[in-house]
């Protein structure tokens, strides 16, 4: 079979096609890397940099400008141009009155003016500029912003190269609303950590204070929140007489809920100790102002002790904490009768009383020290905490690194806070 001849015409027509399809590839390309490198950032100036400048090397024009809806007002505001002289950052257009870019965003739908000197919307950014594209850019059928390109040729753009423009503003539209969900995240998680922070400078405040100095004894203290903020907490008060209120608590539930509960047992504690002298009368007002006010499931568990120095007793009484170790030559943890988790249901609270003979010591301590956990779910435990305070310089300070050394490579689920009287 032969061959079918060519005329020059023909091939002409055929070399001009292949040439303009090479070129349309090329711009295709282009515009897929520069949609990969807008998408590859969260930061919506670099953002808004790469759109404006890689955008205009890659398309050779004179402008590319990104406007953005301004969320309380009826104006498009510029956030990002190279190119125009007229218009700067922060420039404004009114939606629907100003502009190619006011009609777009009014309408929702792409305007090209093939040659602007005939335009009716246009307004001139640059003296050279002779055909504008402009493409809105949507969110859930929202137009959020105006993806504007011009040039400086006559109808510059093809019908494929408005199709390959209208795409990127679909992926310039997503970056940009990633962007800005991000920014917003960033903005809400350092004000939720800066609240952390003041919490934690509060909490700190009221427990990282001199112990009081107490005729025949010393005392020592460790506190450890898990988090920002603890549920766990200690306090000390001073009830005249040479005598002190000694106090350690634990409350539900941890973070934010947990510290705020922490706060207002607290005070509401400090508001009763006074008005009844024993420990037990004193937790079971506590219990019942609590049952009032706590939201269901919440509930304290707590030791409290009021140490007279003139006869080294310290009566003790439990709301379904744990016992307190007594430690001398024979280390033990102390038979206390524990009453229920305050907050939980009316009960009474028994009472015990301890002599803190010279060398006689006891320790208060909440479950973050005993459950605290090991990369094999072990727990610290009872027996390991008696080892402990077998040594002759055992401290609470040593204890808590003790568990952090045993929980290494685990997650700390709890607060870790233990009250130790020294009997001299």
């Amino acid at each position: 079979m032969g061959t079918i001849p060519i005329s020059s015409e023909d091939q002409g027509v055929l070399a001009s096609s292949t040439h303009a399809a090479c070129e349309f590839v090329q711009v295709l390309m282009k515009m897929q890397r520069a949609a990969q490198l807008i998408t590859s950032t969260l930061d919506l100036e670099q953002i808004l940099d790469r759109v404006v400048n890689d955008l205009a090397s890659s398309l050779g024009s004179v402008e590319v400008a990104i406007w953005l809806r301004h969320p309380d007002t009826d104006e498009m505001v510029l956030q990002g141009v190279r190119g125009c002289k007229l218009f700067k950052k922060g420039s404004r257009l009114k939606i629907g009155r100003e502009g190619i870019v006011g009609r777009v965003s009014s309408t929702g739908q792409m305007y090209y003016a093939p040659d602007v000197r005939l335009d009716p919307y246009y307004i001139a950014c640059e003296p050279e500029t002779r055909s504008e594209a402009s493409i809105p850019m949507k969110i859930g059928g929202q137009v959020i912003g105006v993806f504007s390109v011009d040039h400086t040729e006559v109808n510059a753009f093809s019908e494929n190269q408005l199709l390959v423009l209208e795409a990127l503003a679909g992926h310039i539209a997503v970056a940009i609303e990633n962007a800005r969900l991000f920014q917003l995240e960033r903005v809400e998680r350092e004000r939720m950590q800066q609240e952390a922070d003041d919490a934690r400078a509060m909490q700190q405040a009221l427990f990282l204070k001199a112990t009081p100095l107490v005729r025949g004894f010393t005392f020592e203290t460790a506190w450890h929140p898990a988090g920002s903020v603890a549920g766990d907490w200690f306090d000390f008060i001073d009830l005249g007489d040479e005598r002190y209120g000694i106090v350690l608590a634990d409350v539900s539930g941890k973070g934010m809920s947990a510290a705020l509960l922490m706060s207002a047992t607290r005070a509401i504690l400090r508001s009763l100790v006074k008005l009844h002298p024993s420990p037990g009368e004193t937790l079971a007002h506590l219990n019942q102002t609590l049952l009032e006010d706590f939201p269901p499931g919440k509930f304290v568990t707590m030791i409290y002790a009021v140490l007279d120095a003139n006869s080294r007793e310290v009566t003790i009484a439990s709301a379904g904490h744990l016992r307190p170790l007594v430690i001398n030559r024979h280390n033990r943890f102390l038979d206390v009768e524990p009453g229920l988790p305050l907050g939980l249901a009316a009960g009474p609270y028994p009472e015990t009383t301890l002599r803190l003979d010279p060398g006689t010591h006891l320790l208060f301590y909440t479950d973050g020290i005993t459950e605290a956990t090991n990369g094999h779910e072990e727990e610290y435990g009872a027996n390991r905490l008696l080892e402990h305070f077998q040594q002759y310089d055992a401290c609470v300070n040593g204890l808590i690194d003790e568990v952090r050394e045993f929980g290494e490579g685990s997650i700390r689920a709890d607060d870790a806070t233990a009250v130790l009287i020294r009997s001299r």
